[in-house]
């Protein structure tokens, strides 16, 4: 007995090796080699709070769906079509909709989730809220607005195109860019449209478009040709247009200029990039272009203080000074990791990656001071959207839909 207890434990042993060799075999040295992080010293140590599960997540579409916080609430979506509302502190459920589509016979039949999870409703423009209201769009083209408090709807509406973006929101007016080139305004307490433009879509372009601003009484909207457009938020009358990046190449792949993330407005400008390589500073009032940059991204930029940072398409981040465009340092040690934009927080920048890992960076130099897996080294578990924070808490979302609450010492 005491000899098979012994070939068992070698058995054992050999076959857990064994599976170590044979899940490396999935990949080649290139992609051991991102997926092998560096150790750091780490600072701190960030903590889990709270876990929940959503259901369902966004598996391989693309999307920007990810979590909003207002009203001591954290909000969240998957593409599937359930909608839900969670305590900020304790991630208890206060409410959830489902607007998944369901056949006659499971609604009739009240046990519709028994078999079924519906037709899918396509969320994936990620969800924004104002004046205690939840506004979001789907691939369907509807623009869908809930009670903040109750989940109740107030309204939706139809519009010419996929709502690929979280929508804005300012005095009144509900902002909508969609895949079809097309920009809606739409009256935040009745859905019912403003005004719309259109603006030209070329022959191939990125999936996804750029989320609006909405400030100053401007519509600021940055488009798949390259433009940054600033709209009269009230008529839709075209303030001023500026070329960020024009389109030089031979091919329509060697074309695409997108500019695919929301512009960020701070201190009176504009600060603005696009796919294929220019990262520009625009004045807000008269389209005036004060510095340009050679950086390509369609990730979020953010700003802390005077410092703008940015991940480039291969997941280099840098810093650059926000008045005149001087790169102050980069980080380039998580490259193709796939890294959403960076989020600030206190003293530190937080940004997810493929691979299901938060990382915190050093704002004054980029340093790595500390990490956390919340995922599970998983492509479906990979963190796709920037983490979005309210004070030391930030919050994201997995693609397997777990959405968490993390708190930074």
């Amino acid at each position: 007995m005491k000899h098979f207890f012994l070939f068992l434990l070698l058995t054992s042993s050999v076959l857990l090796s064994s599976c170590t060799t044979i899940s490396n075999w999935f990949y080649d040295e290139e992609e051991l080699e991102i997926r092998r992080l560096k150790p750091i010293e780490a600072q701190f140590t960030p903590t889990e709070v709270w876990s929940v599960d959503l259901g369902a997540g966004i598996g391989k579409f693309y999307s920007k769906l990810g979590p909003a916080v207002a009203y001591d609430k954290v909000f969240a979506a998957n593409r599937q079509g359930n909608v839900s509302a969670f305590e900020q502190a304790t991630g208890k459920e206060i409410w959830s909709k489902d607007f998944a589509t369901y056949d006659e016979q499971g609604l009739t039949s009240g046990i519709k989730k028994l078999w079924s999870n519906g037709l899918s409703a396509k969320i994936a423009g990620g969800l924004s809220v104002a004046y205690e209201t939840v506004f979001f769009g789907t691939e369907n083209g509807e623009v869908i607005a809930l009670d903040a408090n109750t989940g109740e709807q107030k309204w939706i509406t139809t519009v010419k195109g996929e709502v690929l973006a979280a929508p804005a929101i300012e005095a009144g007016i509900v902002l909508i860019n969609t895949g079809s080139g097309f920009i809606f305004a739409l009256n935040a307490d009745s859905g019912e449209e403003v005004w719309s433009t259109e603006a030209d879509v070329p022959p191939l372009s990125l999936r996804g478009v750029s989320s609006p601003a909405a400030v100053n009484g401007g519509a600021i909207i940055g488009t798949a040709t390259g433009k940054l457009i600033v709209n009269i938020l009230e008529t839709g009358q075209t303030a001023w247009e500026q070329v960020i990046s024009a389109a030089t190449g031979v091919t329509e792949l060697e074309r695409i200029v997108d500019i695919d993330s929301e512009p960020l407005v701070a201190a009176g400008n504009v600060y603005v990039i696009s796919y294929d390589g220019t990262l520009a500073a625009v004045e807000l009032r008269t389209g005036r272009v004060i510095w340009k940059r050679e950086y390509k991204s369609y990730r979020r930029l953010s700003l802390s203080g005077s410092t703008l940072y940015l991940v480039d398409v291969n997941s280099n981040l840098y810093a650059l000074d926000s008045r005149n465009g001087v790169e102050l340092w980069s980080q380039g040690a998580l490259k193709e990791r796939l890294l959403t934009g960076v989020t600030p927080v206190g003293n530190y920048l937080v940004a997810g990656d493929k691979y299901g890992y938060l990382h915190w960076f050093d704002q004054a130099d980029g340093k790595i001071v500390a990490r956390l897996e919340v995922g599970d080294d998983d492509e479906d578990e990979s963190i796709y959207h920037s983490p979005v924070v309210d004070g030391d808490t930030l919050y994201t979302q997995t693609r397997d839909g777990k959405l968490v609450a993390i708190k930074t010492p």
